[in-house]
């Protein structure tokens, strides 16, 4: 049985361990490029009003410089456009060098002067994503600076109004909470630019400060929608790279309707096309030069600070982050344009396809495509170049003069941006002014390039691919081939709309005839979320693309789409089968605060399982094999299932909200544009039919890390044998009344004056020194028991038999030396293990905000606030009782029958209302302990 466990725990950790491999190093290799400085960064800190330097000494405010610039700026008479940088959970403010080096080199090249200072705040790199007390205190300094910071400009005629923000991970939140402050100008911000920021939901809740300011925020934006409608906030997301904060979490909650919104993916941003992980987000060259850009052509000319015009502003973001055409609307001054060149220049195509490649001498070249014999045939055109100068190069003709075009519109500003070439596909239905379509091939400067274009008939060029069901594990493929006879070719991919669904996608590319062809393009479209990837890859070749989505499909639209821009006249063969391995990982992806929740279930009940043990028989059983009965689903997900189930029906809601119960966790929705009020949390049902599943991998953390526990301390134990003498008695390491009151005391007090996780640990230090000594004993004992029939075979022909005299004294009472004793202490050795284990959950629960503390103690030896307070005080009270804790005392105890049946119900709640509130776990724990802990007194 116990081999069958050992087998059984260790398959579900192996497929834990597929799952956690998938999710960390099953992503593309980083295809960023590195920003370097080309002169010696500076960080010039700015001083602060005496209040507010006194109110956060642990915080600063400086200007980033290198070289000359930081020379001009050392008296900081700045004259710039300001930009300010926001590091994240333990960032620091030197991460602004990425952004401030890349525009000091861009600015060198502008006219005029035109110029950025970029300002950076030291957050004394917190752990903000894990306490959250803190965050209210960098909103309100992240006010302060921002005044500062225009205060430096008030000796300019034309001085700057508003910042703009860079916001890295739980920096971009902050910054969307400044608006929360009640007095707070929302014209001092004039745009929001956040790296991998969890606005939806943080990513652990480990403290009741975190979901306050989260609460505190989404309330905010979501009341006074229409109020911040012209706040402009773009949140870019790093993509499967970052493991940290997955990209769903940086969706924005905010109506969709919201023009001044924007939520997308690197991978989806033109010119970038990258995933970054938590970090590379911040110095990845790509998206810092579209960071930049975007910041030039935000520029007024006439004031040379930031506009304020917010359709500006989203046509600034929409150009570098969403499609970018050849240019922004509104550079384009005249709807129509006159095309009169050389004759011998135009050429009129009659074919249904072309295929250009310009000369390596200069030319002017135009070519004609009629619109009239078309219409009825096809729906679309479509056009492509590897010239990625953005320039127009394609036009409607309106006005004829024999064959060539005396007056036409400009239609490039529909052209899309990809990896090898601009695309631009025209719908002939919306082009009904049009005769005659202009496409220019023209290379005076010399420089070759292909042109392809074609008539397209949608319908024909759009196919439907069902994709196998996540449960075929990968056995069972869903294949299509597609005999290209055109240059695009759509592929609907058929019920593939959630995240727990993930895909190899599988596109092997042939042609009859080998030349030179211009590359393929594998796109996946992903049509809720701005979160599309694109592959590129030769001709011929096989090409393997990850199938996996960030959100969820919010409502019925149509299904995720894999676009090919193939080349004419080859054969491609799409494959799509199931991976389990992204499976796994997808699931802990979305799914992965609900594995402690689950380790915590499992060592409760293992707790409960060891005093059920003691109450029927006295004994402790083996910590193992009470841990690898802690995995119980058909108790606790049945039921747990049956609750969500009766919480469907509206009277029993009622009954639940009369009784005052709090409303069920769900993790955060995975669909984009989460907007719900108060009280309305959106449900999804396939993370609980995922509950055995994860609770299987809590089981398997649990059951493992218990091992490793009993390893520990078998090794410390060893260690500490030689600065201990040698004891027999069960009660090593047990504190004496007055001492343990007086320890007691004092933990709840310094608990209280000063951080209470520290207190915690103490406790839980002392706890653990009572198990070492146990574990001492046990050896001690064991090594004298050996020793005893050796001294029996000496002792013949009429000496004292020592086992026979032991049994004979153990029966008397005195049990100094005996298996008795041996098993005594050993059934308190088992019952110590498995009550540190669990008592192993508050104490790193709780290690966020004693490393905030320990880390902050130069500024103040109080912890405020602290999330510990409280219940601190009675945790304490609990880990010192249960040091003097024995399983003669438990089987005696009146209150043991009661205690052992709380562990399962107790569970069952912990499922339910832990999962978003991960710091619940320790007040179920505590319901828990508090009855064991009464036990050893009555």
């Amino acid at each position: 049985m116990k081999l069958a466990t050992v087998i059984f725990y260790g398959l579900s950790l192996g497929l834990l361990a597929v799952g956690l491999r998938e999710l960390l190093t099953g992503f593309e290799e980083n295809r960023c490029s590195m920003t370097y400085m080309f002169e010696y960064p500076e960080y010039r800190r700015v001083a602060l009003p005496r209040r507010v330097a006194r109110l956060y000494p642990a915080y600063g405010l400086y200007l980033y410089g290198e070289g000359l610039y930081a020379q001009e700026t050392r008296s900081l008479k700045l004259t710039g456009a300001p930009v300010l940088f926001l590091p994240g959970n333990a960032g620091s403010y030197k991460q602004a060098r990425s952004l401030g080096s890349v525009a000091l080199r861009k600015a060198e090249n502008m006219e005029g002067g035109l110029h950025f200072n970029v300002f950076t705040v030291d957050f004394n790199e917190e752990l903000v994503a894990l306490y959250g007390g803190s965050l209210l205190r960098q909103t309100h300094f992240l006010h302060e600076s921002i005044k500062a910071i225009l205060k430096l400009y008030k000796h300019l005629k034309a001085p700057p109004q508003s910042v703009v923000l860079v916001g890295h991970s739980m920096g971009g939140v902050v910054a969307r909470a400044l608006y929360t402050l009640p007095r707070f100008n929302t014209n001092l911000v004039s745009l929001i630019i956040t790296q991998a920021s969890p606005h939806l939901a943080p990513v652990l809740a480990l403290d009741p400060y975190l979901l306050d300011f989260y609460s505190a925020v989404r309330q905010k934006w979501v009341s006074q929608a229409k109020k911040l409608r012209n706040v402009t906030v773009l949140s870019v997301g790093g993509g499967y790279r970052d493991y940290q904060v997955r990209s769903g979490l940086t969706s924005l909650p905010c109506p969709p309707e919201d023009p001044n919104k924007l939520s997308l993916v690197a991978t989806a941003v033109p010119r970038t096309w990258v995933s970054t992980d938590h970090l590379s987000i911040v110095w990845c060259k790509e998206l810092v030069l579209a960071s930049v850009r975007a910041f030039f052509d935000l520029i007024d000319p006439e004031t040379r600070q930031f506009t304020d015009d917010p359709e500006k502003k989203m046509t600034v973001l929409n150009h570098h982050f969403i499609r970018h055409p050849v240019r922004m609307l509104e550079e384009t001054q005249d709807t129509s344009i006159s095309i009169l060149d050389f004759p011998e220049a135009w050429s009129e195509v009659n074919t249904l396809r072309l295929a250009y490649t310009t000369p390596k001498e200069g030319q002017v070249k135009y070519f004609v495509f009629a619109l009239s014999s078309r219409r009825k045939a096809y729906s679309h055109f479509y056009c492509r170049s590897n010239n990625m100068e953005m320039s127009s190069w394609v036009y409607g003709c309106v006005q004829r003069n024999g064959s060539s075009c005396v007056r036409a519109v400009d239609l490039s500003m529909e052209t899309e941006l990809l990896p090898p070439y601009k695309v631009l596909i025209l719908s002939l239905s919306d082009l009904s002014s049009v005769t005659h379509l202009v496409v220019s091939a023209s290379n005076l400067n010399g420089k070759q390039f292909t042109v392809e274009c074609e008539w397209q008939r949608e319908e024909s060029q759009t196919l439907s691919l069902p994709v196998p069901h996540v449960l075929s594990f990968g056995l069972t493929a869903s294949d299509i081939t597609v005999n290209s006879s055109g240059l695009l070719h759509t592929i609907v991919l058929q019920h593939f709309h959630q995240v727990y669904q993930a895909f190899r996608i599988t596109v092997a590319s042939q042609c009859k005839v080998n030349k030179d062809r211009l590359s393929n393009v594998y796109r996946i479209k992903v049509p809720w979320f701005r979160e599309d990837s694109l592959t590129t890859a030769s001709v011929p070749s096989v090409t393997e693309i990850s199938g996996m989505l960030h959100t969820s499909r919010p409502d019925n639209t149509s299904g995720v789409l894999l676009q090919l821009h193939t080349a004419p006249n080859c054969q491609y063969k799409v494959s799509v089968r199931t991976s389990l391995p992204r499976v796994l990982g997808q699931i802990l992806r979305f799914c992965g605060p609900m594995v402690p929740v689950y380790t915590a279930v499992t060592l409760l009940l293992a707790c409960g399982g060891q005093l059920s043990s003691i109450r029927k028989s006295g004994r402790a059983a083996a910590m193992g094999q009470v841990v690898g009965k802690g995995l119980q689903p058909h108790k606790v997900n049945l039921l747990v299932f049956t609750l969500h189930i009766s919480l469907s029906c509206s009277w029993f809601k009622e009954v639940w909200s009369f009784l005052y119960l709090p409303p069920v966790d769900a993790l955060p929705p995975t669909f984009p544009d989460a907007t719900f009020h108060e009280g309305e949390v959106p449900v999804e049902e396939w993370p609980r039919l995922m509950s055995p599943l994860l609770y299987l991998f809590g089981a398997a953390v649990a059951y493992w890390g218990s091992a490793i526990l009993r390893l520990i301390i078998r090794l410390v134990s060893l260690v500490l044998a030689t600065l201990h003498r040698p004891s027999v008695s069960r009660d090593c390491g047990t504190l004496q009344l007055r001492t343990q009151v007086l320890i007691t005391l004092s933990l709840a007090v310094f608990g209280g004056v000063s951080c209470g996780a520290m207190s915690l640990s103490v406790a839980f230090m002392l706890h653990l020194y009572r198990v070492l000594r146990l574990q001492m004993t046990e050896r001690s004992l064991s090594h004298m028991l050996n020793l005893a029939p050796r001294k029996h075979k000496e002792t013949e022909n009429g000496k004292v038999d020592v086992e026979t005299s032991v049994k004979s004294r153990e029966c008397n009472g005195a049990p100094l030396l005996s298996e008795c004793a041996l098993q005594e202490v050993r059934d308190d050795l088992q019952l110590h293990l498995c009550l540190s284990a669990v008592l192993t959950l508050p104490v790193m629960l709780s290690a966020p905000s004693l490393i905030h503390w320990i880390r902050n103690l130069r500024y103040s030896t109080q912890l405020d606030p602290d999330p510990c307070w409280p219940h601190i005080v009675p945790l304490i009270i609990v880990y010192m009782l249960l040091i003097n804790c024995n399983t003669l005392k438990l089987s005696n105890s009146k209150l043991l029958p009661l205690t052992s049946c709380l562990p399962l119900p107790l569970s069952i709640a912990m499922v339910m209302f832990s999962p978003l509130h991960l710091y619940r776990v320790t007040y179920f724990l505590l319901a828990t302990l508090v009855p064991l802990a009464l036990c050893c007194l009555l």
